[in-house]
């Protein structure tokens, strides 16, 4: 969103969801919270965002479906960025569980969206099939994980970079 701004109109981002937990599990929340001690090196970045392990007692999240279609469910609504940022923060910063569809309705809520049409649209079938859709066409491009900047001509850059790289990327596409 910052390249965005940065770059006035010239660069397009268009958000696509990836499963990283495609089929509900439960996890044990001890694993859980020793797995979210990886969220510390992100965290230390000066630009890496809210993080912390998860100190919650709510449950691990059980899968990615839930978000991702909370995600599809907020840009229908045209709060696209908002949501996304608050559910990042919920999910990383507060620890709550994002599988939760009243989790995601709060969220919403505390974005300024219509609760009951977002509630409405988290059990939507177009929405779940964009998401299972978009999932399918990431895998058979052989993406791994998040996040994933697909260039124009298919490059993959997988993984978080520093906002520089990004820069240094789109002067280049700009240039060539």
């Amino acid at each position: 969103m910052q390249l965005q701004d940065e770059f006035q109109g010239e660069l397009k981002l268009t958000w696509k969801a990836f499963l990283l937990r495609p089929y509900p599990k439960q996890r044990s929340i001890e694993k859980f919270r020793e797995y979210t001690q990886s969220w510390l090196r992100p965290a230390s970045h000066p630009a890496g965002g809210r993080f912390r392990p998860w100190a919650s007692d709510e449950p691990a999240p059980s899968h990615s479906v839930p978000p991702q279609v909370a995600v599809k469910a907020a840009a229908r609504q045209g709060g696209f960025d908002r949501f996304h940022l608050a559910l990042m923060d919920a999910y990383f910063w507060e620890n709550r569980d994002v599988s939760n569809a009243s989790v995601l309705v709060d969220v919403a809520a505390a974005c300024g969206l219509d609760a009951a049409a977002f509630s409405v649209s988290l059990e939507d079938d177009e929405l779940l099939q964009l998401v299972l859709d978009e999932h399918n066409e990431a895998v058979e491009a052989g993406v791994t994980g998040v996040p994933t900047v697909v260039a124009p001509g298919g490059f993959q850059i997988p993984g978080a970079q520093d906002l520089s790289f990004y820069r240094h990327l789109v002067n280049k596409l700009r240039t060539s």
